[in-house]
């Protein structure tokens, strides 16, 4: 591990940062040179668009990007980059003239510098990358970050930190940040990026919960090696060496041992969706009885497309062997009986209650940030717990600021066929009512109690109240769940 107690590492370090500082090489820095159109080609692996806006700037920026973004070969003379640092920390090589980078040191959000392997298949140059190959920020460890709920906190732990990036982002929010990761090189360079982003993280080696025997955090994040093969072990970043989704079940599982009370662990995972078996019912049994959860599926592949995605990933498409990998791969999933694989992600919340549970497949739009709304919604399942039917009814509920209602019908009909609640935020839920919960929700300003406002409606309907309240009940429950209605008193 990169010694960074080491004053002549830190003055490296420090000139590194300051280097990238004054070519203002930021986030913000190289959109600006990059613009939209060549950003969205770099991220699919085409470089041609970038090539272009940085052969046309010419800057000490433009430099930097054709270094670590196009892995360019780039005349020294072209870098503001003190390169003797560099050198000694890894971060490139020289040969004469030239130098070419050794690693991707990237920007990341606002302040950040993630520090990883290089990327294979630029432009289609596939290459196999090594058992111990790092990655850096991708569309999983972004969607992590986004869904993480950031409330202050004393203790936090990234679990599997990889490149690091989940760690930094925890900086911003909690007192002390712990990162493991069973791979001695995720470690190095997850060191390297902390100190280049300038926070400190104490990272520890070993797999799943071992590095923090007897420790409890508040918050738990972890990108773990979730792909589901047949348990081999090849890629550390990928591949956790247990078989199907083991890895993810041990995870979920151990994970309240870890927790404070009220304390959170939020996690990407895959699952496999087996021949005559509910994958609700499958990871339904994973999720502890002394939290809150939530599990919810945002893709599902079938296995060829599964193992196709990996294989590219992996850079493992190229030579003879290719589809004998494949089909080995395949026939590992067949003899599981494995017809599909599951995407998502599964929240907890350690409570002294027993958890309520929610399993979900959800593969529409959201809208991210997702970490308050996550936050939102395990409060309100804890708000409901404490309250049974007759005390809902006294309790004042408000309309949330994002709720649209809609009324669809046939063209020039008197009355709509439906009529729909939509939200603009979050998950963006849409719930078909009947009339009666339509005019329930339009009332609920926060002035009188939920039971007030159900007579209201009965009474509007010339229907039996105490009818009307067993109707009602349950769609207030779970409008109240869902987030179309709030507790008043969270507006105050």
């Amino acid at each position: 591990m990169i010694a960074l107690n080491d004053p002549e590492t830190a003055q490296d370090i420090d000139r590194i940062r300051e280097a990238f500082a004054a070519a203002d090489y930021t986030t913000d820095g190289v959109f600006d040179l990059l613009g939209s159109v060549a950003e969205l080609a770099l991220a699919r692996h085409e470089t041609v668009p970038a090539r272009r806006a940085a052969r046309a700037a010419s800057s000490p920026l433009a430099a930097l990007v054709r270094l670590f973004l196009l892995q360019d070969t780039v005349a020294a003379a072209d870098l503001t980059l003190p390169l003797d640092a560099a050198t000694r920390l890894g971060l490139v090589e020289t040969a004469g003239d030239e130098v070419r980078a050794r690693l991707d040191a990237r920007p990341h959000d606002e302040g950040f510098y993630v520090v990883s392997d290089l990327g294979s298949g630029l432009d289609g140059n596939v290459r196999p990358v090594p058992a111990d190959h790092v990655l850096g920020v991708g569309g999983a460890s972004v969607s992590l970050a986004e869904l993480t709920v950031r409330h202050p906190v004393e203790r936090a732990l990234d679990l599997g930190t990889g490149c690091g990036v989940q760690a930094l982002h925890l900086t911003r929010h909690a007192r002390s940040v712990v990162a493991t990761d069973v791979l001695p090189r995720a470690l190095e360079l997850a060191a390297l990026s902390a100190a280049l982003s300038g926070v400190s993280v104490e990272l520890r080696e070993g797999g799943l919960f071992d590095p923090v025997a007897g420790e409890s955090f508040d918050l738990i994040v972890s990108n773990p090696p979730f792909v589901i093969g047949a348990g081999d072990g090849q890629r550390t970043y990928r591949d956790g060496g247990l078989a199907g989704d083991e890895l993810c079940r041990r995870l979920v599982g151990a994970a309240p041992g870890y927790l404070s009370e009220g304390g959170w662990c939020q996690v990407l995972a895959n699952w496999v969706h087996r021949r005559g078996e509910d994958w609700r019912d499958r990871v339904g049994a994973w999720l502890p009885g002394n939290c809150d959860a939530w599990a919810l599926q945002r893709e599902i592949l079938d296995p060829a497309a599964y193992v196709s995605l990996w294989l590219h990933d992996a850079g493992d498409v190229a030579g003879p062997d290719y589809r004998d990998r494949y089909d080995a791969w395949l026939t590992a999933l067949e003899a599981e009986q494995v017809e599909g694989i599951g995407f998502g992600w599964i929240c907890l919340r350690r409570t002294e209650a027993t958890g309520t549970h929610r399993v979900e497949d959800w593969p529409h739009a959201v809208e991210t940030p997702l970490g308050p709304h996550v936050a939102d919604a395990f409060d309100r399942v804890s708000w409901l717990r404490t309250r049974d039917d007759a005390t809902l009814l006294t309790s004042r509920l408000i309309v949330a600021d994002d709720v649209t209602q809609e009324l669809i019908g046939d063209p020039g009909a008197e009355d709509p066929q439906h009529v729909v609640l939509r939200q603009a935020h979050g998950l963006r839920r849409a719930v078909q009512v009947d009339t009666a919960t339509a005019a329930l929700v339009g009332a609920c300003t926060g002035q009188a109690p939920a039971g007030v406002l159900v007579d209201a409606v009965a009474t509007l309907l010339d229907e039996e109240e105490d009818a009307m309240r067993t109707r009602l009940l349950p769609q207030i429950r779970d409008l109240v769940d869902q987030g179309f209605l709030v507790p008043g008193e969270a507006r105050r």
